[in-house]
Parts: C-alpha cells; sequence; structure tokens
C-alpha cells in the first residue's frame, strides 16, 4: 500500500502544471501555443518573461523536493527512488494535460536536491557555465545530465541513488532529442536573458 501512495501521489504532485498556470495567470496565454510548446520554466522565460519563467523553475524544482522529500520520512530509499519517479512522470505527462508536460531539468533539479544536496549545488555552477559558454539552455542541460550520475558516484552513499540519476539522464537527453536535432540544423533559439514573446508555436 506504501508504494501504492507514493507513486500515486507525487504523480499528482508532478502532475501540477505550474508553467501552464503560470503564463495564464501572468498573461493569459497558453504556453503551450507559444514558442517550443513546450510546458516548462525556458519556454515561460522566453514569451512570459524573466521574473514569470524563475517562479515557473522554483515551483517545478519544488515539485520534485517535496515528492521526495515526503518519501523520505518513511525512511526507506527505495520508496524516494519511487517518488523521484513518481513526480517525474507526472511532471513530463500530466493528466491535467492530456498526458503531456515538460522536459524533467527544472523538476529533475529538485529531485536531485532533495537526494543529494552537495551533488545538486555542485552541478548547478557547472550548467550556469555551460549555459554562458553555448549560450544554449538545452545544451547546459544534457551537460548537467550527464554530470548528475558522476556526482552521485563520487558523494552519495545509495547505489540506488547512483542508478536513478543514470536512468533520469538517459531520459533527459532522450527527451531533448527534438532539441538536438535543432542544434544540428542551426535552428535552436539561443537564451534570451529578458525574455521574448512568440505569436505562433515555435520550430
Amino acid at each position: 500500500m506504501e508504494i501504492v501512495l507514493v507513486l500515486l501521489g507525487s504523480y499528482l504532485i508532478g502532475a501540477i502544471p505550474f508553467s501552464y498556470l503560470i503564463a495564464r495567470l501572468w498573461k493569459g496565454v497558453d504556453i503551450r501555443k507559444l514558442g517550443s510548446g513546450n510546458v516548462g520554466s525556458t519556454n515561460v522565460w522566453r514569451n512570459v518573461g524573466p521574473a514569470a519563467g524563475l517562479l515557473a523553475y522554483g515551483c517545478d524544482c519544488g515539485k520534485g523536493v517535496l515528492a521526495v522529500l515526503l518519501a523520505g520520512l518513511l525512511g526507506d530509499p527505495k520508496l524516494m527512488v519511487l517518488a523521484a519517479c513518481g513526480v517525474l512522470v507526472g511532471h513530463s505527462w500530466s493528466v491535467f494535460l492530456g498526458f503531456k508536460g515538460g522536459k524533467m531539468v527544472a523538476t529533475g533539479s529538485g529531485v536531485i536536491l532533495a537526494m543529494a544536496p552537495i551533488v545538486a549545488l555542485g552541478t548547478a555552477p557547472i550548467w550556469l557555465l555551460a549555459l554562458f559558454l553555448s549560450k544554449y539552455v538545452s545544451v547546459a542541460s544534457i551537460v548537467a545530465a550527464v554530470v548528475v550520475p558522476v556526482g552521485m558516484y563520487i558523494f552519495s552513499p545509495e547505489p540506488l541513488f547512483l542508478a536513478f540519476s543514470i536512468v533520469l539522464a538517459l531520459a533527459t537527453i532522450v527527451k531533448h532529442i527534438p532539441n538536438i536535432k535543432r542544434l544540428s540544423q542551426g535552428t535552436e533559439p539561443k537564451v534570451s536573458w529578458l525574455g521574448r514573446r512568440y505569436n505562433t508555436r515555435g520550430r
């Protein structure tokens, strides 16, 4: 019963579409019809503004932290991993958005922060450096996803967390395949620090 409750509860936490809700409340727009069409903080940043994007990131990250910490109260690392899986599935395939959603990066960072704070805090400057050098959020996200398992191997004493981080890295890369294709074609949008607005669905 604990497993069912953890999976269901974490899925519902993850399924709350904060990026969609913030864009609706902030500017009255459907973020799914703007820019890349992704229900994530980067798309909110670009199309609604930096403040809205940061709020969306914080809320999506918070989902991951909350789900894993609640499961951690039960004292079983396996339940924490199940909660992490549940919240990420909820975020990426939200029942409230027709089983569509974001790309796991913000919520995944929250999950890692709850599991191994030192790994999350160590990965953050690497993500920022990759963003600064490449000017692509997608590149920074992929780099961070690859770095996390290395950090888990070095700093986390829990083998389940390492295994989870490897799966998360692979899932993040898969979710970014459209971005990788656009990068190869030279059509991936670079970061816009002040945000920008699209009138139609992006490429």
